[in-house]
């Protein structure tokens, strides 16, 4: 069975997805969590291909918001999932897209150093509005600096062309625009609709490791653009 890889998105770290990966792990599941923040999405990207040239066998990946962009420029993959991510084509980027919605921009505060930092009485609602309040705010606590200028890069390799990808839609999102979403969704092998904020690895990680091992398991194409709407 191949194994995972998790790539976070902007001002977040591995830690974020440790729930997701406790429980990818009891079931079996190899699974690897690198850290970007490498300083541009180059350098993101060459830090998780690094982690899939040096897996036994091609892994399924997934990127949440931000590291969707990241993903999209990997190779070797079985199969991507893009989390509430960006899937740029050929002169795009995250930014360029303009997905985030006022709520993050409102969020957004500007430091000395040139980084940026989220709010953390408004990240919580925007990032973790639907979570367990314990869950949320220990999520806020791991939030970390952000150096500018990653979400304008664009990637050099296009591996949704290729590669078997699911998008997953977070309707409730507050952070990404679901309508930009269901967008670049269409990019994507198959698409899944679920009820959830931009966060579903924090509030509802079970929701995730169902639909990871149906991909770990089958690692092949499903129909192309089946729409899955999920309630919980």
């Amino acid at each position: 069975m191949a194994a995972v890889v998790l790539v976070h998105g902007l001002y977040h770290r591995p830690e974020h997805f440790a729930l997701l990966a406790e429980r990818l792990r009891t079931n079996g599941t190899e699974v690897a969590v690198p850290e970007l923040h490498r300083g541009s999405l180059a350098a993101d990207t060459a830090a998780v291909q690094a982690v899939i040239d040096a897996l036994p066998e091609p892994p399924v990946v997934l990127g949440h918001s931000y590291g969707g962009s990241v993903i999209t420029g990997v190779r070797g993959a079985a199969h991507l999932v893009y989390l509430a991510a960006f899937v740029l084509d050929a002169g795009e980027s995250a930014a360029s897209l303009g997905g985030a919605s006022q709520q993050l921009k409102d969020a957004i505060v500007a430091e000395p150093d040139g980084s940026t930092t989220l709010h953390p009485g408004l990240a919580i609602d925007t990032l973790y509005g639907d979570c367990p309040e314990p869950l949320a705010a220990q999520a806020v606590g791991l939030l970390r600096a952000q150096a500018p200028g990653c979400g304008r890069g664009v990637p050099q390799h296009h591996s949704w062309k290729m590669t078997p990808s699911t998008y997953v839609i977070c309707a409730q999102d507050r952070a990404i625009d679901p309508g930009l979403q269901r967008t670049m969704a269409s990019r994507c092998t198959d698409v899944h609709e679920w009820q959830t904020g931009h966060s579903p690895f924090v509030g509802q990680p079970d929701l995730i490791v169902e639909l990871l091992r149906e991909r770990l398991l089958t690692r092949i194409a499903p129909s192309r653009n089946q729409v899955v709407t999920t309630t919980r």
